[in-house]
């Protein structure tokens, strides 16, 4: 019997994170997707804190396709990391393919002027 989808997520999750850390200068911006909403959060790995935190589920996200609002979420997470004065940081897609909504939502955060 073959891996359920989360024990092959969480697998490739483990082999991301051994090389994707975050610091307090360049955090890691981690990408959760769940069916309904999409969650991203700059973290730095030093001190164990969250520096910023954008969801779909927050007000003022537009509402639309689940692709639009990945977009939206992407280019809060890159203002709420201009707030914090954070211009760099490292793309953890938590297991999840580069594709679809993380996809979007990463290319959204580089055009809002997020480096990664």
């Amino acid at each position: 019997m073959g891996l359920s989808k989360l024990e092959r997520r969480q697998r490739i999750k483990q082999r991301i994170r051994k090389i994707v850390t975050g610091t307090a200068e360049q955090p890691r911006l981690s990408v959760f997707r769940s069916n309904k909403e999409i969650y991203a959060q700059l973290i730095n790995d030093v001190s164990g804190t969250t520096l910023a935190a954008v969801s779909s589920r927050d007000k003022g996200i537009a509402s639309g396709s689940k692709s639009e609002v990945a977009t939206a979420v992407g280019k809060a997470i890159a203002e709420a990391a201009s707030k914090e004065g954070i211009t760099t940081c490292s793309f953890d897609r938590n297991g999840y393919l580069y594709h679809g909504r993380v996809k979007t939502l990463a290319e959204a955060a580089r055009e809002a002027g997020l480096k990664f």
